[in-house]
């Protein structure tokens, strides 16, 4: 960290030095996979009555 006239520098590191999450990850993959599974059976389900 570095001050530079009247303002403070920091460097690519010290700036993201915080915990990067991985959730994001993990909540689209479940999205997904709820919605392939509700269109699927939302397309299915009146198929499977009209017969």
């Amino acid at each position: 960290m570095q001050v530079v006239d009247d303002h403070v520098e920091v460097t690519e590191t010290e700036a993201s030095s915080g915990v990067k999450g991985q959730g994001v990850r993990y909540v689209l993959a479940i999205s997904l996979l709820a919605v392939i599974i509700v269109l699927s059976a939302i397309w299915i389900i009146p198929a499977l009555l009209n017969q």
